[in-house]
């Protein structure tokens, strides 16, 4: 069974690339303190990692 992570979000999206947007809709964030569970799969590590400045991850 994979790991689960908890992915906030921590910072506006305000002056962001289209690209970062799409990531954060991706992870079903989008607004600052909105968190989503997610299994630690490699494509959900990386989407994680292009937006790392934007979110927080934490272990449940």
């Amino acid at each position: 069974m994979a790991e689960k992570i908890l992915v906030k979000q921590v910072r506006s999206t305000i002056g962001q690339k289209k690209r970062h947007l799409d990531t954060l809709k991706a992870l079903g964030l989008g607004r600052i303190g909105r968190v989503r569970e997610h299994q630690a799969s490699r494509s959900i590590l990386g989407m994680v990692r292009s937006v790392n400045h934007l979110v927080e991850i934490e272990r449940p």
